[in-house]
């Protein structure tokens, strides 16, 4: 049966819960309140002026939204964190735009989908911090963000990411949070490996919950709201009287983030969403496999949460290019050659914005824009999930392997992997090219994971499904304002 979450399932739970965060001053902000900062306490707001964006301190979950005002420590709320790339980078005349996940805390916006998943679970019962721990598979930011959620809300963590991801992950969840940290054999690519080590503590340690965000609509549910209310609220705000929503792109990775282009779909009914992967394990474009270095995009398999359906194109984007591009917006040598051949410098100031993911899905974003033949009217909206503070352990492997970077170097970038990028491996997708991605969701979920076929089935067939999924936020609304009146902080505030 698909769940929905509604309802109290464990009432001793629950009373637990509250219990702990009464002791722990531990307030739950609303989705609505994710939305739309403006909604939130004053008096809450007071105290973040004293408080890091990154610190360990219960009412950062209120800062678990797009509109962090950008600043690491007294912050409060502005307008949506973007970007917005000039043709002398894209090359095309299409707008193409990407929200930040820099200014989430741990800065990525996973941590918003983590506590989607998080949360509900705790004002039903159905988590217990006082007796269990969560656990958090992930290939990257989403162990991160659950883990960070669980230190605000005075529960133990466990976080299960795949060795090869870079050392910076590692060394905050360790030092910093004091997460355990499980490393999983293989890369990005490599999934199924986590997916065994979540069946083995399924197996042998009862106390540990597994928020897995590939099958955790909570994930999904976060980032149709939240994402995609920021997206329409970006593109509404932006110059231009004949500006047209043109297209939607997100790296698949766990199937959450591409849920906004679900939202988008509602008020921009020809909008183009878009999927974007690594062409070294084109898992959608080709049924393929193999390993990549676009760090946050696991593959290999079709995630349960992943609305296909809604799926208009699949990108593949080579992780050579993306390791170029990174190297030319973070290395002074790439980017006095971008200031030469007319980049402003307020745009070569917010290129480090883009991490690894957030340079693919720019790609995929220019794929998109000459595959259409998009004009300066058509506005493309993407996402740079976090920023190059998060690889500069890349950097320095780059380097090591491949010498000091130079002016050479980055034009043969520019004209390669940027001005160079062409609409090749990508495929715009038919009714029945849908269906087969769908498809491809029996062999993990039914055959490996346990999952129903009737389920499988009734995510393709029941157009109900999604929908209910989608707007769970508002009935987990109505628990988290009772979970608050329980403890009494708000009031005591």
């Amino acid at each position: 049966m698909i769940d929905i979450i509604n309802k109290v399932t464990n009432q001793k739970a629950l009373d637990n819960a509250v219990k702990r965060f009464k002791e722990r001053g531990v307030i739950l902000p609303t989705f609505k309140q994710q939305q739309n900062p403006d909604l939130i306490p004053q008096k809450i707001k007071d105290q973040l002026k004293n408080i890091g964006l990154w610190d360990i301190n219960a009412l950062n979950l209120f800062r678990i939204t797009w509109k962090n005002e950008p600043k690491e420590k007294g912050g409060l709320y502005g307008k949506v964190n973007y970007i917005e790339l000039p043709k002398a980078i894209t090359g095309v005349d299409a707008r193409i735009v990407l929200l930040l996940g820099k200014w989430f805390p741990t800065g990525a916006h996973k941590v918003g989908a983590a506590y989607g998943c998080l949360a509900p679970r705790i004002i039903t019962g159905g988590f217990d911090p006082t007796t269990q721990k969560a656990v958090w598979p992930s290939t990257g930011n989403y162990c991160r963000g659950g883990a960070f959620d669980s230190k605000l809300m005075g529960t133990e963590s466990v976080a299960i990411l795949p060795e090869e991801m870079s050392k910076e992950r590692f060394t905050w969840l360790r030092d910093y949070i004091g997460s355990e940290v499980i490393a999983t054999p293989g890369c990005e690519s490599n999934v199924k490996e986590i997916y065994d080590k979540c069946w083995e503590i399924r197996r042998t340690q009862p106390d540990y919950v597994i928020f897995n965000q590939f099958d955790e609509f909570g994930n999904a549910a976060w980032h149709y709201n939240i994402t995609g209310k920021a997206i329409e609220e970006v593109f509404r705000s932006l110059s231009g009287s004949n500006n047209h929503l043109a297209a939607y792109v997100s790296a698949t990775g766990s199937a959450g983030t591409i849920a906004a282009g679900d939202y988008l779909r509602t008020i921009a009914p020809h909008i183009k969403v878009v999927a974007s992967e690594a062409l070294q394990c084109p898992t959608l474009l080709n049924n393929g496999f193999g390993g990549h270095r676009i760090e946050g995009i696991g593959d290999k398999h079709v995630p349960w949460v992943h609305n296909v359906k809604n799926t208009d194109v699949v990108t593949a984007i080579d992780d050579e290019d993306c390791m170029r591009i990174f190297r030319l917006f973070n290395e002074p040598e790439g980017q006095a050659y971008l200031k030469s051949i007319g980049v402003d410098d307020a745009t070569i100031k917010n290129l480090h914005f883009m991490g690894i993911s957030g340079i693919g899905n720019m790609l995929s974003a220019i794929k998109t824009a000459k595959y259409y033949e998009m004009t300066s009217d058509d506005v493309i909206i993407t996402i740079a999930t976090d920023s190059a503070e998060m690889y500069q352990s890349r950097l320095e492997e780059l380097r090591h392997d491949r010498g000091n970077y130079n002016p050479t170097q980055a034009i043969k970038d520019v004209e390669k992997c940027l001005m160079g990028t062409t609409a090749d491996w990508m495929k715009e997708l038919t009714y029945y090219d849908r269906k087969a991605l769908h498809n491809l969701k029996y062999y993990t979920w039914v055959e490996q994971q346990g999952k129903e076929i009737e389920d499988l089935n009734a995510l393709w067939s029941d157009r109900t499904i999604w929908d209910k999924q989608f707007h769970q936020i508002q009935r987990w609304d109505e628990l988290i304002e009772e979970f608050n009146d329980r403890t009494g902080l708000l009031k005591g505030l």
